[in-house]
């Protein structure tokens, strides 16, 4: 699971608010630049962005697993072609390549999205994008937002690793050898129980910890370097308005 790793890259020195604008500027104009050209150069921008935080590309891939089978998914299934006859009810199933194209861009334009937000979770600490985020969004919903932003950043990498823990305790106990669907019900509702038990344990730590709407969160600077991440944000969001 990615999470906020120290360093000193170019990334881990720009403002978070600067990173997200350059992230949502990114995945703007990948949406507007859906085209095997398009996405050609936009590959060379995910891969400066995965320089600036010194972050590799397989180790960035590897975060979001979970996510691959449905990327990959969506290309196979389309080129499955089912013809019904109106009139006996027959039906023929026929595979049509080409109709793998567009969804093979929409995954490759997805996989480049999370190539880019995989570099703001390796260099971000949570605390830094709860305080972007309430600068950003003024008021009770930004407070909302941070305190939720922060909560799921820190909540899904302990629920894998719950997961993982009850899979390796299972397999201990032979339980590799039961049907799959035995497996999936049992690792499912170990992991809910664990969920819920973490859930109650954080909200008794928030009200010990007298949880506030408003705390004291890091002072963000603008600084000399974030003119560099801004003016990225800029010519991306040029880009997605000029169009293909």
């Amino acid at each position: 699971m990615l999470t906020y790793r120290s360093g000193d890259s170019l990334a881990h020195r720009l403002d978070p608010r600067t990173k997200l604008l350059a992230q949502a500027a990114f995945a703007a104009a990948a949406f507007a630049h859906t085209t095997p050209s398009g996405l050609a150069w936009l590959t060379v921008v995910a891969l400066a962005f995965l320089a600036a935080g010194r972050l590799s590309p397989v180790r960035a891939i590897r975060g979001y697993l979970p996510a691959l089978p449905f990327l990959v998914a969506a290309p196979l299934l389309s080129v499955v072609e089912v013809d019904v006859s109106p009139g006996s009810g027959a039906w023929a199933v026929g595979i049509d390549p080409a109709a793998a194209f567009e969804p093979l861009l929409a995954s490759y334009r997805v996989l480049l999205i999370l190539l880019v937000s995989a570099v703001y979770l390796h260099a971000t600490p949570v605390r830094d994008t709860r305080a972007a985020i309430q600068r950003l969004v003024p008021g009770r919903v930004g407070r909302l937002l941070g305190v939720g932003v922060a909560l799921v950043f820190r909540f899904l990498p302990l629920l894998r690793s719950d997961l993982g823990r009850i899979r390796e305790a299972s397999n201990a106990r032979l339980g590799s050898e039961r049907p799959l669907r035995a497996r999936m019900q049992l690792v499912a509702s170990a992991g809910i129980r664990r969920a819920f038990g973490r859930a109650d344990r954080l909200a008794l730590a928030l009200r010990a910890r007298c949880f506030a709407w408003n705390p004291t969160l890091p002072e963000l600077r603008f600084e000399r370097i974030d003119a560099v991440g801004l003016l990225v944000a800029l010519a991306l969001a040029g880009a997605t308005l000029l169009g293909p």
